[in-house]
């Protein structure tokens, strides 16, 4: 059941999708070489590198993830979001890293990594970063069909119809524009997805109460579910993992740290994390206060057994009246198209300038080079397009995320510190550290479906599987280079 009309609210969004495919054909004129695709010339300024990277991580799968943190944690989901925007203030405050990691003018971090490890760990931290990345960005597109699906009104047997039109459109003006279309659509989106969800908040304070909200969320899921206190379903583990994995993605997130490579320079790097790391809370407050709605106006049964995720949508769908649920999906439909294309640049970077430096050495024309970064572009599509159908959600999206996200921020971060500020640091040290900080996550993505070892793995958790991933990263780097010490003298 759904308010949405596709005689009033259809032509809402067939008008949106003109409007940003025109701009990013239009930008096509001012991509001339592969600095431009991938990294927009290096002249992003400080308002246009908030815009976009506010919207680029503000995604349907975020806002789904988020809000089902809400919907079965209450305000404790919002505690990623602390994390995260504390942890890029700080950053942006400091420079930490991303002041030196600017200042060497690169176009990816392993291309960093080569100066102080050599080659070798270049092109496998460019392997890490590619899994990681495209693992984790593999659930997206499902998520936005199953959101598009919901609202619309759409039967589920178009999910994959919804799917590949999402990525069409998407990866027409990202092949296209590159970079540049993806910045400049980021505003259009950015403004579009901010009075989306101000709406959004609005009615559902107006039509549901806020204190009634808040109230019957304290009857279902306890008295603390308003305080940020740890509990059993909120515990210490996974209160330490999403503080690491918040201060890695800042750190080495490729499509965090593309904003800071594109920036004109290292002060208005940190600027743009100064100023984006308010919204990153607010990206965890909202979906959060979505979630919780959605449990007041559902009731904890509608949604258990993992379907937790989709109440969030199916309160839209029954609440937003017609023509304003048009400019609400819109608004969701811009937060995404923005995630996906600004994802799609980073990992296609990544394999351009990492994977395949020993191919083309730099010195491939600007126009083979184009070509073929708009290839790995269709074939990351691809990918992401028959891995969101097959993979089977296990988990909270959000816990999924941060697990395939650790595959490459445990080793990466630990490479890009010591890159900058551990002088004694080796290529032993980093390939250790990369080797670990992988094998650990990936390792409970496996056992966790294998019968003979599932129960072990799940009791676990997630969570101490990825502390432990990022300490025994740091471990690894610091006995390698210790090895690497001992054999010189």
């Amino acid at each position: 059941m759904t308010n949405f009309d596709f005689f009033i609210d259809g032509p809402i969004i067939f008008i949106y999708f003109c409007i940003i495919f025109y701009i990013g054909i239009w930008l096509r004129k001012y991509v001339s070489n592969v600095d431009h695709f991938l990294v927009a010339n290096r002249g992003v300024d400080v308002y246009l590198g908030i815009a976009s990277l506010a919207a680029t991580e503000f995604g349907i799968a975020t806002c789904m993830a988020n809000a089902e943190l809400g919907f079965k944690y209450g305000l404790k989901g919002i505690i990623p979001g602390i994390a995260l925007g504390g942890s890029m203030f700080v950053v942006g405050l400091t420079g930490f890293c991303i002041e030196p990691l600017r200042n060497m003018a690169v176009i990816t971090v392993p291309e960093l990594f080569e100066r102080k490890f050599g080659k070798k760990i270049r092109w496998a931290s460019g392997l890490v970063i590619l899994i990681g990345g495209l693992l984790n960005m593999g659930l997206f597109l499902r998520q936005a069909g199953s959101f598009l699906s919901i609202t619309m009104g759409i039967g589920e047997g178009y999910l994959e119809l919804l799917m590949t039109a999402i990525l069409l459109f998407v990866g027409c003006y990202t092949v296209i524009g590159g970079m540049v279309s993806v910045l400049v659509t980021d505003y259009i989106q950015f403004i579009l997805m901010c009075l989306g969800f101000v709406s959004i908040t609005a009615i559902l304070i107006y039509q549901l109460g806020w204190h009634s909200i808040l109230d019957q969320s304290t009857t279902y899921l306890g008295p603390d579910s308003l305080s940020l206190s740890l509990n059993s379903a909120y515990s210490l583990d996974r209160l330490i993992l999403d503080i690491l994995v918040a201060f890695a993605s800042v750190l080495t997130w490729q499509t965090m740290i593309s904003r800071v490579l594109s920036a004109k320079d290292s002060e208005t790097a940190k600027k743009i994390y100064r100023v984006t790391s308010p919204y990153m809370l607010m990206r965890f407050v909202i979906p959060v206060f979505l979630g919780i709605s959605a449990l007041y106006f559902f009731g904890p049964l509608s949604f258990g057994n993992g379907k937790e995720i989709l109440a969030m949508p199916n309160m839209i769908a029954q609440l937003i009246p017609v023509g304003l649920i048009g400019i609400v999906v819109a608004a969701m439909l811009a937060a995404d198209m923005s995630t996906n294309s600004s994802y799609l640049i980073a990992w296609s970077s990544v394999i351009y300038n990492d994977l395949l430096a020993p191919i083309h050495n730099n010195k491939w024309s600007s126009k083979k080079g184009l070509f073929y970064n708009r290839m790995i572009i269709c074939g990351i599509g691809l990918f992401l397009l028959l891995y969101g159908l097959w993979y089977p959600l296990s988990d909270d999206l959000w816990v999924y995320m941060q697990v395939t996200g650790t595959i490459y921020l445990s080793s990466m971060s630990v490479l890009l510190i010591a890159c900058c500020y551990f002088k004694k640091a080796s290529a032993l040290g980093a390939a250790i550290s990369i080797i670990i900080g992988a094998l650990i996550p990936v390792s409970y993505l496996f056992l966790q479906d294998l019968s003979f070892s599932s129960t072990v793995v799940k009791n676990i958790g997630p969570y101490r599987f990825g502390v432990l991933s990022f300490l025994l990263s740091a471990l690894g780097m610091f006995v390698g280079s210790l090895i690497t010490k001992i054999k010189t003298k």
